[in-house]
Protein backbone atom coordinates (compact mmCIF):
# COMPACT_ATOMS: atom_id res chain seq x y z
CA UNK A 1 0.00 0.00 0.00
CA UNK A 2 1.25 3.46 -1.02
CA UNK A 3 2.03 5.91 1.68
CA UNK A 4 -0.64 8.60 2.19
CA UNK A 5 1.89 11.28 1.44
CA UNK A 6 2.39 10.03 -2.21
CA UNK A 7 0.23 11.90 -4.85
CA UNK A 8 -0.36 11.23 -8.56
CA UNK A 9 1.52 13.64 -10.81
CA UNK A 10 0.56 13.47 -14.59
CA UNK A 11 3.44 13.41 -16.91
CA UNK A 12 3.94 15.76 -19.83
CA UNK A 13 3.09 12.98 -22.25
CA UNK A 14 -0.29 12.48 -20.61
CA UNK A 15 -1.06 16.19 -20.78
CA UNK A 16 -0.15 16.31 -24.45
CA UNK A 17 -2.40 13.32 -25.14
CA UNK A 18 -5.31 14.95 -23.35
CA UNK A 19 -4.72 18.18 -25.25
CA UNK A 20 -4.65 16.36 -28.58
CA UNK A 21 -7.87 14.53 -27.65
CA UNK A 22 -9.58 17.76 -26.77
CA UNK A 23 -8.44 19.36 -30.01
CA UNK A 24 -9.74 16.38 -31.99
CA UNK A 25 -13.07 16.55 -30.20
CA UNK A 26 -13.26 20.26 -30.91
CA UNK A 27 -12.52 19.61 -34.59
CA UNK A 28 -15.15 16.87 -34.74
CA UNK A 29 -17.77 19.07 -33.09
CA UNK A 30 -16.80 21.88 -35.45
CA UNK A 31 -17.21 19.66 -38.48
CA UNK A 32 -20.53 18.35 -37.18
CA UNK A 33 -21.72 21.89 -36.53
CA UNK A 34 -20.70 22.98 -40.02
CA UNK A 35 -22.50 20.04 -41.60
CA UNK A 36 -25.56 20.71 -39.48
CA UNK A 37 -25.56 24.38 -40.47
CA UNK A 38 -25.30 23.41 -44.15
CA UNK A 39 -28.17 20.95 -43.77
CA UNK A 40 -30.29 23.56 -42.03
CA UNK A 41 -29.49 26.15 -44.70
CA UNK A 42 -30.29 23.63 -47.43
CA UNK A 43 -33.60 22.78 -45.76
CA UNK A 44 -34.45 26.46 -45.41
CA UNK A 45 -33.56 27.07 -49.08
CA UNK A 46 -35.68 24.08 -50.15
CA UNK A 47 -38.58 25.32 -48.04
CA UNK A 48 -38.33 28.83 -49.47
CA UNK A 49 -38.10 27.43 -53.01
CA UNK A 50 -41.08 25.14 -52.43
CA UNK A 51 -43.06 28.04 -51.02
CA UNK A 52 -42.19 30.23 -54.03
CA UNK A 53 -43.10 27.44 -56.43
CA UNK A 54 -46.39 26.90 -54.63
CA UNK A 55 -47.13 30.61 -54.77
CA UNK A 56 -46.31 30.79 -58.48
CA UNK A 57 -48.44 27.71 -59.15
CA UNK A 58 -51.33 29.21 -57.19
CA UNK A 59 -51.03 32.50 -59.06
CA UNK A 60 -50.91 30.67 -62.39
CA UNK A 61 -53.99 28.65 -61.42
CA UNK A 62 -55.86 31.81 -60.46
CA UNK A 63 -54.97 33.39 -63.81
CA UNK A 64 -56.06 30.23 -65.63
CA UNK A 65 -59.36 30.16 -63.75
CA UNK A 66 -59.99 33.84 -64.50
CA UNK A 67 -59.13 33.29 -68.17
CA UNK A 68 -61.50 30.34 -68.38
CA UNK A 69 -64.26 32.24 -66.61
CA UNK A 70 -63.75 35.16 -69.00
CA UNK A 71 -63.90 32.84 -72.02
CA UNK A 72 -67.05 31.12 -70.75
CA UNK A 73 -68.66 34.50 -69.99
CA UNK A 74 -67.79 35.71 -73.49
CA UNK A 75 -69.39 32.66 -75.08
CA UNK A 76 -72.46 32.98 -72.89
CA UNK A 77 -72.71 36.65 -73.91
CA UNK A 78 -72.55 35.63 -77.58
CA UNK A 79 -75.32 33.09 -77.09
CA UNK A 80 -77.43 35.64 -75.19
CA UNK A 81 -76.92 38.20 -77.98
CA UNK A 82 -78.01 35.66 -80.60
CA UNK A 83 -81.09 34.82 -78.54
CA UNK A 84 -81.87 38.53 -78.12
CA UNK A 85 -81.62 39.13 -81.85
CA UNK A 86 -83.78 36.09 -82.56
CA UNK A 87 -86.43 37.26 -80.07
CA UNK A 88 -86.36 40.77 -81.58
CA UNK A 89 -86.78 39.35 -85.09
CA UNK A 90 -89.67 37.16 -83.89
CA UNK A 91 -91.34 40.24 -82.36
CA UNK A 92 -90.93 42.25 -85.56
CA UNK A 93 -92.29 39.38 -87.62
CA UNK A 94 -95.35 39.00 -85.37
CA UNK A 95 -95.95 42.76 -85.55
CA UNK A 96 -95.67 42.74 -89.33
CA UNK A 97 -98.06 39.79 -89.61
CA UNK A 98 -100.63 41.54 -87.37
CA UNK A 99 -100.30 44.74 -89.39
CA UNK A 100 -100.69 42.74 -92.59
CA UNK A 101 -103.89 41.11 -91.28
CA UNK A 102 -105.32 44.51 -90.24
CA UNK A 103 -104.54 46.03 -93.65
CA UNK A 104 -106.09 43.08 -95.48
CA UNK A 105 -109.27 43.45 -93.42
CA UNK A 106 -109.30 47.19 -94.06
CA UNK A 107 -108.75 46.64 -97.78
CA UNK A 108 -111.64 44.18 -97.94
CA UNK A 109 -113.91 46.65 -96.11
CA UNK A 110 -112.79 49.39 -98.50
CA UNK A 111 -113.55 47.25 -101.54
CA UNK A 112 -116.99 46.43 -100.12
CA UNK A 113 -117.61 50.15 -99.60
CA UNK A 114 -116.57 50.91 -103.20
CA UNK A 115 -118.93 48.24 -104.51
CA UNK A 116 -121.77 49.71 -102.42
CA UNK A 117 -121.07 53.25 -103.64
CA UNK A 118 -121.02 52.15 -107.27
CA UNK A 119 -124.34 50.43 -106.78
CA UNK A 120 -125.78 53.63 -105.27
CA UNK A 121 -124.49 55.68 -108.21
CA UNK A 122 -126.10 53.32 -110.71
CA UNK A 123 -129.38 53.38 -108.81
CA UNK A 124 -129.42 57.20 -108.56
CA UNK A 125 -128.99 57.95 -112.27
CA UNK A 126 -131.66 60.51 -113.35
CA UNK A 127 -134.74 58.86 -114.89
CA UNK A 128 -137.81 60.67 -116.32
CA UNK A 129 -139.83 57.43 -116.43
CA UNK A 130 -140.70 57.64 -112.72
CA UNK A 131 -142.75 60.74 -111.93
CA UNK A 132 -142.68 60.09 -108.16
CA UNK A 133 -138.87 59.99 -108.03
CA UNK A 134 -136.80 62.83 -106.50
CA UNK A 135 -136.06 65.82 -108.69
CA UNK A 136 -133.12 65.87 -111.05
CA UNK A 137 -131.29 68.42 -108.88
CA UNK A 138 -131.66 66.24 -105.81
CA UNK A 139 -130.54 63.15 -107.66
CA UNK A 140 -127.57 65.03 -109.10
CA UNK A 141 -126.54 66.22 -105.63
CA UNK A 142 -126.83 62.69 -104.26
CA UNK A 143 -124.91 61.38 -107.27
CA UNK A 144 -122.12 63.92 -106.84
CA UNK A 145 -121.85 63.11 -103.12
CA UNK A 146 -121.68 59.38 -103.89
CA UNK A 147 -119.00 59.98 -106.52
CA UNK A 148 -116.91 62.02 -104.06
CA UNK A 149 -117.20 59.21 -101.54
CA UNK A 150 -116.22 56.77 -104.27
CA UNK A 151 -113.16 58.83 -105.19
CA UNK A 152 -112.12 58.99 -101.52
CA UNK A 153 -112.62 55.26 -101.16
CA UNK A 154 -110.60 54.62 -104.35
CA UNK A 155 -107.71 56.78 -103.08
CA UNK A 156 -107.81 55.06 -99.69
CA UNK A 157 -107.79 51.70 -101.47
CA UNK A 158 -104.64 52.67 -103.37
CA UNK A 159 -102.97 53.89 -100.15
CA UNK A 160 -103.93 50.74 -98.23
CA UNK A 161 -102.81 48.51 -101.11
CA UNK A 162 -99.39 50.19 -101.27
CA UNK A 163 -98.97 49.95 -97.51
CA UNK A 164 -100.07 46.31 -97.55
CA UNK A 165 -97.52 45.54 -100.27
CA UNK A 166 -94.75 47.18 -98.20
CA UNK A 167 -95.77 45.19 -95.12
CA UNK A 168 -95.90 41.97 -97.16
CA UNK A 169 -92.39 42.57 -98.47
CA UNK A 170 -91.09 43.29 -94.95
CA UNK A 171 -92.87 40.21 -93.63
CA UNK A 172 -91.35 38.08 -96.40
CA UNK A 173 -87.86 39.36 -95.55
CA UNK A 174 -88.39 38.57 -91.87
CA UNK A 175 -89.72 35.11 -92.74
CA UNK A 176 -86.65 34.43 -94.88
CA UNK A 177 -84.34 35.71 -92.13
CA UNK A 178 -86.11 33.50 -89.59
CA UNK A 179 -85.79 30.47 -91.88
CA UNK A 180 -82.11 31.20 -92.59
CA UNK A 181 -81.37 31.72 -88.90
CA UNK A 182 -83.23 28.54 -88.06
CA UNK A 183 -81.11 26.48 -90.43
CA UNK A 184 -77.77 28.26 -90.00
CA UNK A 185 -77.69 29.05 -86.29
CA UNK A 186 -80.60 27.84 -84.21
CA UNK A 187 -80.22 24.33 -85.51
CA UNK A 188 -76.64 24.14 -84.28
CA UNK A 189 -76.48 26.19 -81.11
CA UNK A 190 -76.27 23.76 -78.22
CA UNK A 191 -75.19 20.81 -80.41
CA UNK A 192 -72.90 18.67 -78.26
CA UNK A 193 -70.41 15.99 -79.17
CA UNK A 194 -67.34 14.14 -77.95
CA UNK A 195 -63.66 14.10 -78.84
CA UNK A 196 -62.96 10.62 -80.26
CA UNK A 197 -59.21 10.94 -80.80
CA UNK A 198 -56.42 13.50 -80.40
CA UNK A 199 -53.23 13.85 -82.45
CA UNK A 200 -50.89 15.95 -80.31
CA UNK A 201 -48.10 15.86 -82.90
CA UNK A 202 -50.21 17.60 -85.56
CA UNK A 203 -52.50 19.38 -83.10
CA UNK A 204 -55.90 18.15 -84.33
CA UNK A 205 -58.84 16.13 -82.98
CA UNK A 206 -61.53 13.84 -84.40
CA UNK A 207 -65.13 14.44 -83.29
CA UNK A 208 -68.23 12.24 -83.33
CA UNK A 209 -70.17 15.08 -84.99
CA UNK A 210 -70.47 15.76 -88.70
CA UNK A 211 -72.52 17.25 -91.48
CA UNK A 212 -75.67 15.45 -90.32
CA UNK A 213 -75.56 17.48 -87.11
CA UNK A 214 -75.03 20.76 -88.99
CA UNK A 215 -71.27 21.06 -88.42
CA UNK A 216 -69.60 23.30 -91.01
CA UNK A 217 -65.94 23.98 -91.90
CA UNK A 218 -64.42 26.98 -90.09
CA UNK A 219 -66.95 26.76 -87.26
CA UNK A 220 -65.66 26.85 -83.69
CA UNK A 221 -66.41 24.39 -80.88
CA UNK A 222 -65.95 24.94 -77.16
CA UNK A 223 -64.14 22.14 -75.35
CA UNK A 224 -65.36 21.27 -71.84
CA UNK A 225 -64.10 18.81 -69.26
CA UNK A 226 -66.21 18.07 -66.18
CA UNK A 227 -68.31 21.10 -67.07
CA UNK A 228 -65.28 23.45 -67.15
CA UNK A 229 -64.16 25.30 -70.27
CA UNK A 230 -60.61 24.31 -71.27
CA UNK A 231 -60.24 25.63 -74.82
CA UNK A 232 -61.50 25.81 -78.41
CA UNK A 233 -61.11 23.95 -81.69
CA UNK A 234 -61.79 25.12 -85.27
CA UNK A 235 -63.36 22.66 -87.71
CA UNK A 236 -61.14 22.02 -90.75
CA UNK A 237 -62.99 19.20 -92.55
CA UNK A 238 -66.42 17.58 -92.23
CA UNK A 239 -67.74 14.11 -93.03
CA UNK A 240 -71.38 13.00 -92.63
CA UNK A 241 -70.84 11.52 -89.16
CA UNK A 242 -67.42 12.85 -88.09
CA UNK A 243 -65.32 16.00 -88.29
CA UNK A 244 -61.70 17.02 -87.84
CA UNK A 245 -60.83 20.16 -85.92
CA UNK A 246 -57.60 22.04 -85.29
CA UNK A 247 -56.85 22.82 -81.64
CA UNK A 248 -56.64 26.57 -81.01
CA UNK A 249 -53.59 26.43 -78.77
CA UNK A 250 -53.93 30.07 -77.70
CA UNK A 251 -57.24 29.20 -76.01
CA UNK A 252 -55.70 26.45 -73.84
CA UNK A 253 -54.41 27.11 -70.35
CA UNK A 254 -50.75 26.33 -69.70
CA UNK A 255 -50.19 22.61 -69.31
CA UNK A 256 -53.74 21.71 -70.41
CA UNK A 257 -54.30 19.39 -73.39
CA UNK A 258 -57.45 18.25 -75.15
CA UNK A 259 -58.12 14.57 -74.43
CA UNK A 260 -60.43 11.86 -75.84
CA UNK A 261 -63.75 12.01 -74.05
CA UNK A 262 -63.79 15.80 -73.69
CA UNK A 263 -67.15 17.42 -74.56
CA UNK A 264 -67.48 19.89 -77.46
CA UNK A 265 -70.28 22.42 -77.96
CA UNK A 266 -71.01 24.43 -81.11
CA UNK A 267 -69.94 28.05 -80.70
CA UNK A 268 -70.43 29.65 -84.13
CA UNK A 269 -68.99 30.13 -87.59
CA UNK A 270 -66.18 32.57 -88.42
CA UNK A 271 -66.75 32.99 -92.13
Amino acid sequence: MLPSSVTFAPTAKTLVGISVLLVMLAVIFGVLSTVKVKVVRSNVADTVSARDNTERHRTAQEKDIKARETAVAAEEAKLAERERKAANAESQLAKAQNEKADLQAKLQANEAEITSLRTQIEEKQPSSANPGAPSTVELQAQLDDARRQLDDAEREKVFVSEKLQSVQERSSRLEEEKKRRGTAVTGKVGVRGTVLAVNQAYNFVVLNLGGRQGVEPNSEMLVLRDGTFIGKIRISSVEPATAIGDIITSSLARGVQVQPGDIVIYAGTNS
